[in-house]
């Protein structure tokens, strides 16, 4: 990981999200010094996107439209205040000039990015440099990314990703996807269909028409496959869908049996699901390969909403067996399971963080509805949200955000996707056409 000698300011900010230990370096005139963070107060990291240059074929709105996508994923984050252009004192007037750093330092920005966008055909190609203004130090060598016309959206993306990793240590998230239920209609005659977007709420399409009931979605890790809950039949089925053709099939349809609540295994050969049957509720996989079924649990209670660990050795699960909802970890194999969850209320949908070190949740207590981070073994309970009605947690690529469904309350309330990092700050809507719910966030685009 490139250094940076950090600032008290974003030292508080990563301290409260988890990102560093309780104790940081910041520079002096004599040397790093220790720098103890006692309080929680954040306050986001002034830095300064300067206009990115027209290079060779591209035009005037072509490096606006990347260096805006840069800007709005920083500040999206919640770790970072963009400074206005209008503040700028020395303008960039090329890619490889010396920084005039005192320009700099007397508006307050702590970072400062450049860069410059040129096109050649239907490619284009951007390229940038990220500079510690305190140090006056660039930070790294500047990197150059292309990509064709139509996802210029991503380069930006794929820039602001490197400016956020660079600067926090934490993995990047922003060229990520998110598959989700797209909700129309009125709240009793709800109809749905799934769509995917960008995570910020941009480039949405869709991948089903609105003709039948789904649920559930869940992306490969490669991105290329989603799982879901059909109710085409009139009852509850597991279909794969392939985002490239949008073909789609029934898995493991048998006669008398509902399927619901399916997760890939994080190699991708695996489906963890629910099968009702009978009454009875237990968990299953099934090898994609050779369609072998196998069952996990054998209980008169109701197993559920499974997740495997980012290794696939474990899977957390709700399930009923203790008398009330609560959230369990056992073998991705099947056995003996352990309870996790013992605070007042309800739990359910829990999704293990791609980091391994956390466990997102639905908590239902007192006639509201949270979305929740524990550890694996259930302590540090965490509740970020609270509501009429918060559900269906998804985590970012990194492990530090978590996107959920929001649903308002009332004849005419509808359904919101929203995404909260692990303290519960930075509690921010994410755009959608239409209603929607049960978000799915992908891995980093490939």
């Amino acid at each position: 990981m490139i250094q940076l000698r950090l600032t008290a300011t974003l030292i508080a900010a990563l301290f409260a999200l988890g990102l560093t230990s309780d104790r940081a370096v910041a520079q002096s005139s004599g040397g790093p010094l220790r720098i103890e963070i006692t309080e929680g107060v954040i306050e986001p990291l002034p830095i300064a996107i300067a206009p990115f240059l027209v290079g060779a074929g591209a035009s005037p709105e072509l490096a606006k439209q990347v260096a805006q996508v840069v800007a709005d994923d920083l500040e999206r984050s919640g770790l970072f205040r963009t400074i206005s252009p209008n503040a700028f004192i020395s303008p960039i007037t090329s890619f490889d000039s010396p920084v005039q750093y005192a320009d700099w330092k007397a508006i307050n920005a702590q970072a400062l990015v450049t860069g410059e966008v040129s096109k050649s055909g239907d490619r284009v190609s951007v390229k940038f440099r990220l500079f510690d203004i305190f140090s006056e130090n660039q930070m790294g060598d500047g990197l150059q990314f292309g990509g064709s016309a139509a996802s210029t959206r991503r380069l930006g993306h794929k820039v602001a990703d490197q400016v956020y990793s660079r600067i926090t240590g934490e993995g990047p998230y922003f060229d990520s996807r998110v598959v989700f239920v797209s909700e129309s209609g009125p709240k009793n005659a709800r109809l749905k269909r799934l769509a995917v977007m960008d995570y910020d709420g941009a480039n949405v399409s869709y991948l089903t028409n609105s003709d039948d009931l789904v649920l559930a979605p869940r992306i490969s890790a490669t991105g290329d496959q989603v799982l879901y809950t059909s109710y085409a039949s009139g009852f509850p089925r597991i279909r794969i869908l392939d985002t490239a053709t949008l073909q789609q099939r029934s898995l493991d349809d048998q006669p008398g049996q509902m399927t619901f609540s399916p997760r890939f295994s994080p190699d991708g050969r695996t489906v963890l699901f629910s099968l009702s049957d009978g009454g009875n509720t237990d968990l299953y996989t099934l090898d994609l390969a050779s369609g072998k079924r196998t069952r996990l649990t054998s209980a008169p209670s109701i197993e559920t909403a499974p997740s495997y660990s980012p290794d696939g050795r474990q899977i957390v699960f709700e399930s009923d067996r203790s008398g009330s909802q609560q959230l369990y970890i056992m073998p991705a194999t099947g056995g003996e399971a352990t309870r996790i969850s013992f605070g007042q209320g309800r739990y359910g949908t829990p999704v293990w963080s791609p980091r391994g070190d956390l466990v997102a949740f639905t908590k239902q207590n007192q006639g509201r509805f949270h979305i929740g981070v524990m550890r694996i073994d259930g302590s540090e309970e965490r509740l970020l949200t609270a509501s009429f009605l918060d559900e269906g947690p998804s985590w970012a690529p990194n492990g530090r955000v978590v996107m959920f469904s929001r649903e308002t309350a009332g004849a005419s309330g509808g359904s919101s996707l929203y995404s909260v990092d692990i303290t519960g700050r930075n509690l921010a809507r994410v755009p959608t056409p239409e209603a929607a719910s049960d978000p799915a966030w992908s891995p980093l685009l490939p």
